[in-house]
């Protein structure tokens, strides 16, 4: 895992290649798929989440179609404090590991072009699939079982 060092100055710098790196590199570790930790060089505390919240940042500041919209910005801060938080950000990251995971396996489809197996066909399912997380969460949520397990 490569460790990156933030430094008073503001700047970043990557101890396994011994140079100062962007929030642009850093993105594009992201992207490679590299595991990485950024720590404050002088406290040692990981700061990798502050790192990877500026990315997000300068990413939905870029013009265009922003990921994050104003009422997603505003439903994850009302989870904040309440005691769904810990089970939004599972949620989350569910949805999404799910997201990519089909999205991969509809390139692979197209990719092949195997049979009946459409593009279209490909994301009826994952709607349908993503449906049943969301009623699976809202069960969850509304069993007053916040935790999801039987007791």
């Amino acid at each position: 895992m490569r460790t990156l060092k933030k430094y008073p100055n503001r700047r970043l710098y990557d101890t396994s290649q011994s140079c100062y790196v962007t929030i642009d590199n850093v993105r594009d570790l992201v992207l490679g798929h590299e595991r990485f930790r950024v720590v404050d060089s002088k406290s040692g505390e990981d700061i990798t989440r502050s790192i990877l919240l500026q990315i997000i940042i300068e990413q939905e500041n870029v013009a265009g179609e922003h990921v994050l919209t104003n009422e997603v910005l505003q439903h994850l801060i009302r989870f904040y404090g309440s005691g769904l938080q810990t089970n939004m950000a599972h949620f989350l990251e569910q949805s999404i590991s799910f997201f990519l995971n089909q999205q991969e396996a509809m390139q692979d489809q197209v990719r092949n072009v195997m049979g009946t197996n459409s593009p279209m066909g490909m994301w009826q399912k994952m709607t349908e699939e993503n449906m049943k997380l969301w009623e699976s969460m809202s069960k969850t949520m509304g069993s007053g079982n916040p935790s999801g397990r039987d007791n």
